[in-house]
């Protein structure tokens, strides 16, 4: 059973010091809780760090830290194969291996399924879940042959419950959970921890970042199939991100606690809303909780009028 937020906290106070200084890996640290994460370790003195991005945001991360022999800004587009072996490789000739890999990096497609193409459902696959296996693959020796590490999987609500028009992105999420469950059952006997963390709704500008398809992009006044879909659910899902009280920095303070935690747990419920997504997944009988969800979605009964025969 999961545990509300405060109790988590309790849970995560085990820590261990240590003269040991940790290599940490993070990917996706352009913007958001990466960056938060980056910022959190850029402070602290005890971890060494390889924060990472994309080409095209280096230059901002590098305005905003200073690289040293402790933190290193690096480029990784996770679903480039050459990108994450040279980095892998490079961290392994100066600082042996990675102790600590924070699989952040993830994009989100806003589509329903009809409108992605098979190049998209690959795209969004491969950032949010095939890069980061990989990337755990490349790293699980060296973790192995030490006799500990973590993995720490940034995931989503949308791995616990899907929503309309990001399918495929709720799809990756379930896989990573998914990966990561099995995962924290063949590295335990190992000293190896998986974690999950669970973001729910946050106060960010990532609504902006989101990727449209061909067909999902928006066009004002539209009367197109599926129109009606996005022209609720985008600002629905702005309105709950702006109500928030959870930003980017409160998620990477729970990443940061997850990290000095001796033997933190594998579901780590990062905001509120997250913890109670976890206990209506459960506690709701399944016969009613996706027409209990879907009445709470705006419009949702008309969806479909004038374009469907269920609904003439």
């Amino acid at each position: 059973m999961g545990l509300p937020l405060p109790l988590w906290f309790k849970r995560l106070k085990r820590k261990r010091t240590s003269a040991f200084k940790p290599v940490i890996l993070v990917t996706g640290c352009a913007s958001g809780i990466g960056l938060a994460i980056a910022e959190l370790l850029y402070s602290d003195p005890r971890y060494r760090v390889v924060a990472t991005a994309r080409a095209g945001s280096l230059a901002k991360l590098r305005e905003r830290f200073k690289e040293n022999d402790r933190f290193w800004i690096r480029e990784l587009d996770v679903i480039n194969d050459w990108h994450r072996r040279e980095l892998i490789r490079e961290i392994s000739e100066k600082w042996e291996g990675v102790n600590i890999l924070v699989n952040n990096a993830g994009i989100s497609y806003r589509a329903v399924l009809e409108h992605m193409s098979e190049q998209n459902e690959q795209h969004q696959m491969a950032t949010n879940y095939f890069g980061p296996v990989a990337l755990i693959r490349l790293v699980l020796p060296y973790m192995r042959f030490v006799g500990r590490g973590k993995i720490i999987n940034v995931s989503s609500v949308s791995g616990m419950l899907a929503m309309p028009t990001m399918a495929s992105y709720s799809a990756s999420k379930y896989a990573l959970e998914g990966v990561s469950e099995a995962l924290w059952y063949e590295t335990k006997p190992l000293g190896i921890n998986v974690s999950l963390i669970q973001p729910g709704f946050i106060r960010s500008n990532s609504f902006m970042n989101v990727y449209y398809t061909e067909a999902s992009k928006p066009i004002p006044g539209s009367t197109s199939a599926y129109a009606d879909y996005y022209e609720n659910m985008v600002p629905f899902v702005e309105r709950l991100m702006g109500l928030s009280p959870t930003r980017p920095h409160d998620v990477a303070k729970i990443v940061l606690n997850v990290i000095r935690t001796e033997d933190p747990p594998l579901w780590v419920p990062a905001t509120y809303d997250a913890t109670i997504f976890y206990y209506v997944r459960r506690l709701v009988p399944r016969r009613f909780l996706l027409p209990l969800l879907f009445m709470a979605l705006p419009g949702a009964r008309k969806w479909g009028t004038g374009y469907s025969k269920r609904r003439e």
